[in-house]
């Protein structure tokens, strides 16, 4: 049961690692630059609405990769977690 949980622990800190390859520059030039790509020009509302969307899409991803991962985790440790009904009323 442990090797899973190591398993998982060794992809998310390579995927981790891996996201700190791109600086906070460089990743904001490539975000211009897709934009730009897209053809919005820089100072525009358009293209800093672009640069916005670019930024949630990346945060939305990373929340649902954690949140897979730790669901793979709870899962490797416990295995389903069952919820009986304790508490039933007598009339």
């Amino acid at each position: 049961m442990r090797l899973p949980l190591l398993i998982t622990i060794a992809t998310l800190a390579a995927g981790l690692s891996a996201c700190q390859t791109m600086t906070p520059e460089e990743r904001r030039a490539a975000d211009e630059q897709r934009c730009l790509s897209y053809g919005f020009r820089r100072g525009t509302d358009g293209f800093a609405t672009c640069l916005q969307r670019i930024d949630l899409d990346r945060r939305a991803e990373s929340r649902a990769q954690s949140a897979e991962m730790m669901q793979s985790m709870a899962w490797d440790l416990n295995g389903p977690y069952i919820y009986h009904d304790h508490w039933r009323h007598h009339h």
